[in-house]
């Protein structure tokens, strides 16, 4: 694949503190529903969204109703390329994958590493230098036998292993000056972060926060996806939990939001000033229930600007 496919451009102007608005001054509002639980949303620069569920990709205009655009087999994470082209983690062809702008798919972006099939890649990231990384904890992978790896994929499309070892490696992130990669490892309910001192070269992770384990009316605290905000502040779909918890730079945690649904599974900035927080997972238990796209409206906080 050409370096167009994955050129990056950062916002220039100053990234301002963000004034995060109280748990109790929010409000979670469901914006629509589709067939099984959803995973990997993600905006375009015209400003519709596209999350995973099932064997489908669907497409959710400004109006809120969901259209199926792409069915791959097992779609996850999702980012949308400079170029309009897509990079989705589908387990199912053990491959992230490339589609055009209407849905298809063109190809993979990534298939193997080092001569070896990647297993199941779960969630990606794009890399301001032009490539982006992507989990994979495969399908094995235990916290006594940790198989579990992140990649980077470079403009010119080859694979290179940046981190191994770890139980579930899930969601993650890229500062946006690129000199930080962000990971959770739901098995260990943690967040980790690497230094980057070129792209897909990653020092050893170290720990950047121990997340809430779960209590009364939460099932299980796996962190899932995340996403940034303009000031640095880390939001953590934290599955099991009903909520999304919100991180400083320091890994203190300083907010925790209503997700809407009980296995809170992805989250993205959206909305014109992209200051909306939409979140996905399943209307009640995965696989018990349809999925749903719900919102947060975040007045004076915007996403982190990765997209030119």
């Amino acid at each position: 694949m050409t370096r167009r496919h994955f050129v990056v451009s950062v916002a220039a102007t100053p990234v301002m503190a963000a004034n995060l608005p109280l748990e109790s001054e929010v409000k979670i509002e469901q914006v629509c529903t589709v067939p099984s639980y959803s995973e990997g949303i993600v905006f375009d620069r015209a400003g519709d969204a596209y999350l995973s569920h099932g064997r489908f990709i669907s497409k959710v205009g400004r109006d809120g109703k969901p259209v199926t655009w792409a069915e791959t087999g097992a779609p996850n994470g999702h980012k949308v390329l400079p170029d309009g082209t897509h990079i989705v983690c589908d387990g199912s062809h053990h491959a992230v994958l490339h589609l055009d702008a209407k849905g298809k798919v063109i190809g993979k972006a990534a298939a193997a590493c080092d001569g070896k099939p990647l297993r199941a890649p779960n969630d990606c990231a794009l890399d301001p230098k032009g490539g982006f990384y992507f989990t994979d904890p495969g399908g094995n992978s235990t916290v006594e036998k940790p198989i579990g790896t992140v990649h980077y994929v470079s403009p010119k499309g080859e694979v290179v292993l940046c981190v191994s070892g770890f139980p579930m490696p899930n969601g993650l992130v890229v500062r946006p000056d690129g000199s930080q990669l962000l990971f959770g490892d739901s098995r260990l309910n943690a967040i980790f972060v690497c230094d980057v001192s070129a792209p897909g070269k990653c020092s050893k992770p170290r720990e950047f926060a121990k997340l809430p384990v779960k209590g009364e009316g939460q099932i299980d605290n796996l962190p899932d996806g995340i996403c940034l905000d303009e000031a640095g502040n880390l939001y953590v779909a934290h599955w099991g939990m009903r909520q999304v918890q919100v991180l400083d730079r320091n890994g203190k945690l300083i907010r925790r939001y209503p997700g809407g649904n009980l296995t809170t599974s992805n989250v993205a900035f959206g909305g014109p000033q992209r200051d909306t927080l939409y979140i996905t997972g399943a209307l009640m238990e995965e696989g018990k229930s349809p999925g749903g796209l719900f919102r947060i409206k975040l007045a004076g906080v915007r996403g982190a600007k990765l997209l030119a």
